[in-house]
């Protein structure tokens, strides 16, 4: 089975749902490198932090701010912590 199945999109966190990084979808090779070199790669945690008007969601230490089809192209696994 591949992490794909195993993952699930960073757009399916709750707000304050935390998660590690599985991987970046490819499909788009700049937006993946850009994401890369912020720190979203496999093993990152990540935490959601808000959902409208943009996903903001935050990578080891640092708050991101991205749009919706950026925040689809992270898969995560969700790990069942929450710090609201």
């Amino acid at each position: 089975m591949s992490s794909f199945e195993h993952g699930r999109r960073l757009t399916s966190l709750e707000v304050g749902e935390c998660g590690v990084v599985l991987r970046v979808l490819r499909d788009n090779p700049a937006r993946a490198e850009r994401l890369k070199a912020l720190g979203v790669t496999p093993g990152a945690r990540v935490r959601l932090l808000q959902r409208f008007p943009g996903f903001v969601f935050e990578c080891d230490q640092t708050e991101l701010a991205v749009e919706l089809s950026v925040a689809r192209a992270i898969l995560v696994e969700g790990d069942g912590t929450s710090n609201r």
